[in-house]
């Protein structure tokens, strides 16, 4: 069943795990505030690093990229990336990046 989540009246539409359904949908006022939802209040300049990291490795490849990739390519380590994104980095940015679940996480 599809959700919806609204920022700014503008309507995204979220798959069943709670994901974007259109990741071309995606926009930093969607990023900020579902950030919010998962209990980060703010997105700092290394959120976004890892943020854009994501969404530029997943035009290229089609894939969400693994955690140990991220932590090795986007500038953000792994001790800063469960700093950053509690209790499943990977899980938690790509949600925020607008990304499918990665396919790690079953």
């Amino acid at each position: 069943m599809k959700k919806e989540f609204q920022v700014k009246g503008k309507i995204y539409e979220l798959n069943e795990d709670g994901y974007l359904a259109n990741p071309e949908q995606w926009d930093e006022s969607f990023a900020v505030e579902i950030a919010k939802e998962l209990g980060i209040n703010e997105l700092t300049e290394k959120h976004m690093m890892v943020i854009n990291y994501m969404r530029e490795y997943y035009k290229q490849n089609g894939v969400v990229p693994t955690l140990r990739k991220v932590s090795k390519e986007s500038g953000v380590g792994m001790k800063d990336l469960y700093s950053l994104f509690p209790d499943g980095p990977i899980k938690k940015a790509a949600k925020i990046s607008g990304l499918p679940k990665p396919q790690s996480c079953v």
